[in-house]
């Protein structure tokens, strides 16, 4: 189970901390959703959600002011109780000093923000999303091509790197060298990026390592990027059979998420950086509704007709 610590989450979503002197260094978020305590703050507990990070709106606000100081005090303190991860009040509520004593009686931090509760929660929510994701790390590059996020694969000592710098000098984007750590960010969406100890590294054997930010400036790199195409490079093998025309689509599996991938065949004189360029180009055109060996097949079957 991955986990984000509170004090990261303050500093990104710049929360204000109304109660100092809750202990937040070793309290940790782990569950991306976020909840509104409606019901709760109604009386109804079942199915509490407390390991989410709780949100006071406008509308739970005005619920507690018009049910009485006695009984907002007594809600309060019954969800402080489930030792919820924290309660973020949003639009700059003020907080009355009663919740601030149950917060400091229960060990729970109380946070505000100067948001709409709609526009924080979406962004919490994104954000919680990519760092708790699932995820995993591969050996690979992760290149950006004309917006497409391009995994190249293979054996160690195939090429890759060597692709990599290539594909920079031509104007595209590093992201990561060596290793890929991928996030699950939804059923569609894989988030490919760099480790921080690795990131803007390349590995050339021979050479040694380089800086690709330092070398080609930092148009040539890139944090993030979403993965949309899976290339392999292999050695070429004179007995096996290569997809000449590109009909029928092959996928590889990460994290349960399908992904197009092509193996590519490697052989002196073939320009593998040019064959990815191209490939990314062909994977574009194709989520834009043109497949180029679709319509060759359908020329050819109309002249046969």
């Amino acid at each position: 189970m991955y986990k984000v610590a509170l004090q990261e989450c303050i500093e990104k979503m710049n929360l204000e901390c109304l109660t100092p002197d809750v202990n937040i260094e070793e309290i940790e978020i782990t569950q991306s959703d976020v909840n509104r305590p409606a019901l709760q703050l109604a009386g109804f507990f079942d199915y509490f959600d407390h390991h989410r990070v709780q949100i006071i709106g406008h509308v739970e606000n005005t619920y507690m002011e018009n049910q009485g100081m006695e009984y907002s005090v007594e809600m309060m303190g019954r969800i402080m109780s489930y030792k919820v991860p924290c309660i973020v009040f949003c639009r700059n509520i003020q907080v009355p000093e009663e919740f601030l004593a149950q917060a400091n009686e229960h060990g729970v931090p109380i946070l505000r923000t100067k948001m709409t509760t709609s526009s924080f929660s979406s962004e919490l929510d994104r954000w919680l999303k990519v760092e708790l994701a699932p995820r995993i790390r591969i050996h690979g590059v992760l290149v950006d091509i004309y917006g497409e996020g391009v995994l190249i694969t293979g054996e160690s000592g195939i090429g890759k790197s060597e692709v990599a710098l290539e594909l920079i000098h031509r104007g595209h984007r590093l992201v990561s060298d060596d290793v890929v750590e991928i996030k699950k960010i939804s059923d569609d969406t894989l988030l490919g990026t760099a480790p921080d100890i690795t990131r803007h590294f390349i590995e050339l054997r021979g050479i040694g390592i380089v800086d690709a930010k330092a070398l080609f400036g930092v148009e040539s790199v890139k944090d993030t990027q979403s993965i949309d195409l899976v290339i392999q490079l292999e050695e070429w093998n004179r007995d096996q059979e290569y997809d000449r025309m590109g009909l029928e689509e092959n996928y590889i599996e990460y994290l349960g998420n399908k992904v197009v991938c092509h193996s590519i065949p490697i052989r002196p004189g073939r320009n593998v950086a040019i064959i990815c360029e191209s490939a990314a180009v062909n994977y574009r055109q194709k989520k834009m509704g043109y497949n180029a060996a679709l319509e060759l097949y359908n020329k050819v079957t109309s002249r046969l007709e």
